[in-house]
């Protein structure tokens, strides 16, 4: 009896370390998106992003659609560091699978940003990506 409560002891033990880990993984992963953005650096950014990562949102009343990398690509130009807080709002790992909040806040506005995950390949990222303006 005492070997089936260590056996269940230590499956728990083991469970939680590899979820607290992904956790970390995903935080990180999220970071690359946070802080590539934050220092105009495109080739950190897109560390977050798998190649065929979607960014869908909503402009002038319209639903668009883009590839994510392609985007920013586009938008991250070298420069000066952003003016911006950043902050990751919450993380939800199950599995293979997470999700992220993220709240990037500027002096008029802020973005909320909901980022979908899959561990591929060892590896967690962003396959999705929605967002909201926010205004102050």
């Amino acid at each position: 009896m005492k070997n089936i409560f260590f056996i269940i002891a230590c499956s728990i033990v083991c469970i939680t370390h590899a979820q607290d880990n992904d956790k970390r993984e995903v935080e990180k992963t999220v970071s690359y998106y946070l802080d590539g953005g934050t220092n105009n650096d495109f080739e950190t950014l897109k560390k977050a992003f798998h190649k065929d990562a979607t960014m869908k949102f909503i402009r002038n009343g319209e639903y668009k659609e883009v590839n994510a990398i392609k985007f920013f690509k586009k938008a991250v130009k070298p420069g000066p560091k952003q003016n911006r807080k950043t902050s990751i709002v919450s993380t939800d790992v199950t599995g293979n699978a997470a999700a992220a909040k993220l709240k990037i806040e500027y002096e008029r506005f802020n973005f909320i940003d909901y980022m979908n995950l899959l561990k591929i390949d060892g590896e967690w990222k962003v396959v999705n990506k929605i967002f909201y303006r926010q205004n102050k």
